[in-house]
């Protein structure tokens, strides 16, 4: 008896594989700087893109630091050698920078004097932690032996659960969750 394409389907394919957590952080790298890039190609006076676009990326970047601080870079300093954590410290410095500028779009909007510039500087900025933690970080930490499957899964759900919290009214210039 033939199969409908709907059973053919269901028999062959399987589950799709469970990110690891630095797949997971890569794909969130890629999303960010696909907002730095589109950012970069709005009119300069598109406030309401360059508005959306700031906003998302912030969001975003929220998200990702504090799923890497509560569970990326404990996880890095119990597996990393001492001599590899100075990795780790660098990294929770940078994140305190961008959150600096983060919160500057608090009250910063499109159009005033200074937004397209602190905008520019924190792309400029995650795009340096990128490179690094792609590079350095990321490498040492595959080779660790860490779990990173099972923590994938532990950043996914964090992820979700902070993802929920965030406002989807207009209006709302970022996202506060820190």
């Amino acid at each position: 008896m033939p199969t409908t394409p709907t059973q053919a389907t269901t028999a062959t394919s399987r589950p799709a594989k469970a990110k690891d957590a630095i797949e997971l952080l890569m794909d969130d790298h890629r999303a960010v700087e696909k907002l730095f890039d589109a950012f970069e190609k709005a009119k300069d006076d598109d406030l309401d893109a360059k508005s959306t676009l700031v906003r998302r990326a912030c969001e975003e970047l929220t998200v990702h630091a504090m799923i890497e601080e509560e569970l990326l870079y404990p996880a890095a300093q119990e597996a990393l050698d001492k001599d590899d954590r100075p990795d780790v410290e660098e990294a929770y410095v940078e994140h305190y920078l961008v959150k600096v500028l983060i919160d500057k779009f608090m009250t910063l909007k499109a159009g005033e004097p200074g937004f397209d510039a602190t905008f520019k500087v924190m792309s400029e900025m995650v795009q340096h932690h990128i490179e690094e933690e792609e590079s350095d970080l990321f490498p040492k930490l595959r080779k660790s032996g860490a779990d990173l499957t099972a923590l994938g899964k532990k950043l996914m759900q964090r992820k979700e659960e902070l993802e929920a919290k965030i406002p989807k009214h207009a209006g709302d210039n970022t996202m506060r969750l820190h």
